[in-house]
């Protein structure tokens, strides 16, 4: 595989840049199915979400949770082509997700919480089915379930994936809990990344760098990307990682590199060496900390630009 080694960096987004992704993410998923919406052979497009169990990739599509075969090839897991908006891989190995059904499967317009013991091969519902479409999920190291609902503006957290709370009202587009401290939740903003101490109940002011998606694979190892596809390392008083100049999240972000392929469309930090990003081209891993990428999986871009 062809290795990429990151160019120089890209000018810096722009509130409003991001202000504009978060309306196109919001509003990007209808079911109403294209023409051309299956991938093409060897492509996966509207890539949503990324996931590693054990050494094996998952990449949560419009089309189903698809994993790449010796060649690089995807391959639907299981047989259900939903539009897995929300999706993550838990500590354990189960698969939470959200988003709508594939159209004609009948059922409700919102999945509610969907979970999968078996990586994908099969699913059942956990709860609020018709009622939520998560487009971000993430757990905390005592099995807490975060939850943004973007329909809402609303946080909502629970302790079994069953039973669920709301919590702050705001406006993201990704959310991470810290692996240390299950009370520390970051969420992608306009004006910047907003940190909560308390379960994601309040929220300081987004301010500082402003990023598309942020991870938070391990205590020493938080991530997030611009609109551009530059790739930042999170460190300071808000990640337990090292001293680092505190901004309204009390993290300092330090940019690594450019990710090849242009805009970024999900982002899972697995270490502080190996994490994994989808662009417009492609899903690209790193196993050096983000100097440099290898594309994993080829993602074809359609007409209206997933």
């Amino acid at each position: 595989m062809k290795k990429y080694f990151p160019g120089p960096p890209a000018a810096t987004v722009t509130a409003a840049a991001l202000a504009l992704s978060l309306a196109l993410t919001l509003t990007a998923c209808s079911q109403d199915p294209a023409a051309d919406d299956s991938p093409g052979a060897g492509a996966l497009s509207h890539i949503h979400g990324l996931g590693v169990r054990g050494d094996t990739l998952y990449v949560a599509t419009h089309d189903g949770v698809h994993t790449p075969d010796s060649a690089g090839r995807p391959t639907l897991v299981g047989d259900r082509r939903d539009d897995f908006m929300g999706f993550t891989v838990t500590s354990s190995g189960v698969f939470l997700a959200s988003g709508h059904p594939a159209p004609g499967s009948g059922g409700p317009a919102d999945l509610g919480l969907v979970e999968s013991t078996d990586s994908g091969r099969t699913w059942h519902e956990k709860s609020l089915g018709g009622e939520v479409d998560f487009h971000s999920l993430d757990t905390a190291p005592d099995s807490t379930v975060y939850g943004y609902d973007s329909a809402n503006g609303l946080l909502r957290v629970s302790p079994d994936g069953v039973t669920w709370e709301d919590r702050a009202a705001l406006r993201a587009l990704d959310i991470a809990v810290s692996p240390a401290a299950p009370d520390t939740v970051l969420a992608t903003t306009e004006t910047g990344v907003a940190r909560s101490t308390d379960g994601g109940r309040t929220f300081a002011a987004g301010t500082g760098k402003v990023l598309s998606y942020v991870s938070w694979g391990a205590p020493d190892a938080l991530f997030g990307v611009d609109r551009s596809g530059v790739l930042f390392r999170g460190t300071g008083t808000g990640t337990g990682a090292g001293p680092g100049t505190a901004t309204g999240s009390g993290v300092r972000w330090d940019r690594v590199s450019t990710v090849p392929g242009g805009a970024p469309k999900a982002l899972t930090v697995v270490d502080a060496r190996r994490l994994l990003v989808a662009t417009q081209d492609g899903v690209y891993e790193s196993r050096d900390g983000g100097r440099t990428f290898e594309r994993r999986v080829t993602v074809a871009t359609r007409e209206d630009g997933h």
